[in-house]
């Protein structure tokens, strides 16, 4: 794994942190550097920025809410949101709830409006602005939807942001209090946190860089880029430790009655044009990926300017990973080697620990 771990900051990452859970144990591995100029080392169990791996927490808290019957994965979301979803042809009274959370809902994804020209200017002009969901859905409802809904899949992070508002419109609570109250606090994650727009991250913690041109500078983009960091879809915190933790809980069946976790893990085919893994299936907040050595795992992955963070966990619950890479390249073939080197190390350490 350390090998693995070095050869991924050898395609250019600043600092590469892993952690590896199975019965046996745990086994950790860091290379690079904590940051570029004190040229520390990187942080141990540092904390991290989860981006899109929050929305598995918000899928779980829904899918709770379908056991308890409150909601139906069947219901649109014109019925649990009237009136939210409509104008350039999107229609909420045709998306339903399992459309959101499974990306099947063909809605535009708001992030082209928060985030126009991608530059170093925008993200330092920008970077402090935040927006309501509301305000979100508003910006996305512009655009014409991608498909009818149900006939194909493509990600789009208003699903999430929709998925957010429906657990407050159905609960009287916001998203961030119920996983709190039914995710983090029974399974005793202390270090996984909803900040919201708060832009600190706590200490310890790795920088993170984001080189906006190609033979560009790396700019230090520790800071959220809060306009897409803030909300349902991808602002939660925490460490590797506690993201191995959850995923195993989840993937055992801790944490969801056996029909809803059969549903989350109910899959449709991902796109081959997608930047997914060949055989790439996606579930309700989980990805299915096939693993060289025969099987596959579950999990979701999670990125912003300056880190990609990869969670991922055998389909039994015992063996979980963390992968975390804290900078990002702009051009496209080093990027691709950076994202090779990533999945290889993750199916490296879940075939030789199975």
């Amino acid at each position: 794994m350390q090998r693995d771990a070095d050869a991924l900051r050898d395609t250019g990452v600043t600092g590469v942190a892993v952690r590896l859970d199975t019965p046996d144990g745990t086994v950790t591995a860091r290379s690079g550097v904590g940051d570029l100029v004190t040229r520390r080392p990187v942080a141990e169990d540092g904390y991290l920025r989860l981006g899109s791996t929050t929305k598995t927490f918000v899928a779980t808290v829904v899918l709770q809410l379908v056991g308890e019957k409150r909601i139906s994965l069947d219901q649109t979301v014109e019925q649990l949101l009237p009136g939210v979803v409509s104008g350039a042809g999107n229609d909420g009274r045709t998306i339903t709830l399992r459309d959101l959370l499974r990306h099947t809902s063909g809605l535009p994804d708001y992030i082209g409006d928060v985030f126009p020209d991608p530059s170093a200017g925008t993200y330092f002009a920008r970077r402090w602005q935040a927006y309501r969901p509301e305000e979100l859905v508003a910006l996305a409802m512009r655009h014409e939807p991608a498909f009818p809904a149900g006939t194909r899949w493509a990600y789009s992070n208003t699903n999430y942001v929709l998925a957010g508002m429906i657990i407050e419109k159905v609960t009287g609570r916001t998203w961030e209090q119920q996983v709190q109250d039914r995710v983090l606090r029974p399974l005793g994650l202390r270090d996984t946190d909803t900040p919201g727009t708060w832009p600190l991250l706590p200490s310890p913690h790795t920088a993170d860089y984001q080189q906006f041109a190609v033979d560009g500078p790396m700019v230090d983009t520790t800071i959220p880029y809060r306009p897409f960091d803030s909300g349902a879809d991808g602002s939660m915190t925490g460490t590797a430790r506690d993201l191995n933790r959850f995923f195993a809980a989840l993937a055992s069946g801790r944490l969801l009655k056996p029909a809803e976790l059969a549903a989350m893990r109910d899959t449709v085919p991902v796109p081959e044009d997608s930047g997914h893994p060949e055989g790439t299936r996606d579930g309700l907040g989980l990805f299915f990926t096939p693993l060289s050595c025969g099987g596959g795992y579950l999990g979701h992955g999670g990125s912003g300017f300056g880190y990609v963070v990869r969670a991922a966990v055998g389909t039994d619950g015992r063996r979980a990973i963390t992968v975390s890479a804290h900078s990002r390249s702009a051009d496209p073939r080093t990027a691709a080697r950076q994202e090779d080197a990533l999945r290889e190390l993750i199916d490296h350490a879940l075939c030789r620990t199975a």
